[in-house]
């Protein structure tokens, strides 16, 4: 109590956080929010970019790789071809040779790998959605017999030596192998008579099969964090050709 009769009140000390104060905390974590999320935006971006650079990457081993192996799994079969409305069927040996259009039979397809039927393999190349662009497409179709592939056969040209074919029908069943080319084309290795070398043709018109196919192409831009699309000469490794008597066939004939 006081010397004059009043009474003081004791006094009440209060702590809080000013409307400033929050203010700047709420900045604070919004900038830290927005750096944390910037962060993770680039690191998705750049992971995406590799993985496409990846997945890029493998088509193009891929391409090869199939490639490689439907060559290596060619098989010399034969076609009867109509050479005429009332003509017999001729029986031919089954290659068709050309800059933007392959046909032969393999043991290895897309579809089934090494291990299904034989398949007849339609290469062709077409002009893709972007018109200075080009595709490789490829048709696989069940074999079973001279009868299937003498249905693509129409017979001798008559303009120059070889075979004429029906041109490739392309559908929701092919297969798109390269896609966004600058360009794609085939030739075919001739083989000669010892010591001259061989020599590659862009039309394949003998009735034999040439001893190698090179397959030519290149990205429409090109990008040097990717591999590049190398031009492949694939051997054609058969041992047999159809049509020809053998010495054991004549042997065991007799």
């Amino acid at each position: 109590m006081s010397c004059g009769g009043r009474q003081e009140s004791p006094g009440r000390s209060e702590s809080g956080v000013t409307l400033l104060e929050l203010l700047i905390a709420v900045s604070l974590v919004s900038l830290l929010s927005a750096g944390i999320l910037m962060a993770l935006r680039v690191g998705l971006n750049a992971m995406e970019k590799t993985n496409n650079r990846l997945l890029d990457n493998r088509r193009v081993t891929a391409v090869q790789r199939i490639l490689e192996q439907q060559v290596a799994g060619l098989m010399p079969v034969v076609a009867d071809c109509q050479t005429g409305p009332a003509a017999a069927p001729g029986r031919i040996l089954f290659f068709q040779g050309a800059p933007q259009t392959m046909r032969f039979v393999s043991s290895y397809s897309l579809e089934e790998g090494a291990r299904g039927y034989p398949r007849i393999l339609e290469y062709q190349v077409l002009p893709a959605e972007d018109m200075d662009a080009v595709r490789l497409v490829v048709n696989e179709l069940l074999y079973w017999g001279p009868a299937s592939t003498g249905a693509l056969c129409l017979g001798p040209n008559p303009e120059r030596p070889g075979i004429l074919f029906r041109p490739v029908q392309v559908g929701p069943q092919s297969f798109v192998i390269a896609d966004r080319l600058a360009f794609c084309r085939f030739s075919y290795l001739e083989r000669l008579p010892p010591p001259v070398p061989g020599r590659w043709a862009p039309v394949w018109t003998r009735p034999d099969l040439p001893a190698a196919i090179r397959v030519e192409m290149a990205r429409k831009e090109e990008d040097p964090s990717r591999l590049p699309l190398l031009a492949a000469s694939l051997a054609v490794r058969v041992n047999k050709l159809p049509g020809l008597v053998y010495a054991d066939e004549l042997y065991l004939g007799q």
